[in-house]
């Protein structure tokens, strides 16, 4: 085990191969973030980490987009490390169920499926940033128990064809096609 705070990043990024090139950069970029001291956990840094996942049911072989008021598109549920936390699993885990409303949530796998930087735009609380996401998938047995956690916070059920159709970001329509069932 990889101790101190990015102990548990670093064990995530070790374990993690790069399906492809521009994965890779971002992978080799929060790694040398993480080896050169910052503290990507800080969320006033201007990359921090961020755990996410793409929920799925697979007796139906649907997964669970969530609209995403501040990026005005269908996205995958998650968000920030709160303070303490430092396992991605376990955040994208929390956050999951935060946004779902579902209580049966597991991880498909230990490792992400997916590692990325993607930009954040500035808003009045904010200045422009960017999330190095670590993305998982999660199952349900229970697609029916989802609950929004507010009326601008939709969530919708989709095949992965209409899910891909959904969504306008490309690094989201590649982790949509890493999904197996």
């Amino acid at each position: 085990m990889v101790s101190g705070p990015a102990g548990a990043l670093r064990e995530a990024l070790g374990s993690h191969h790069a399906r492809d090139p521009v994965e890779a950069v971002d992978v080799a970029r929060l790694q040398a973030l993480i080896e050169g001291g910052d503290d990507v956990f800080a969320r006033t840094t201007a990359v921090h980490v961020t755990g996410s996942a793409v929920v799925v049911h697979p007796p139906t072989r649907r997964v669970l987009l969530r609209w995403h008021p501040r990026m005005q598109m269908w996205m995958q549920v998650g968000g920030h490390f709160d303070p303490g936390e430092h396992d991605p699993l376990a955040v994208a885990l929390r956050e999951a169920c935060e946004e779902t409303g579902l209580t049966d949530l597991r991880a498909q796998a230990d490792e992400p499926v997916q590692i990325v930087i993607v930009p954040v735009p500035a808003n009045d609380l904010e200045p422009a940033h960017e999330h190095a996401d670590f993305r998982y998938v999660l199952t349900t047995e229970d697609p029916d128990a989802i609950v929004a956690e507010s009326e601008d916070a939709q969530l919708q059920w989709l095949t992965i064809d209409d899910a891909i159709a959904q969504t306008t970001e490309a690094n989201l329509r590649e982790l949509l096609r890493r999904v197996a069932f």
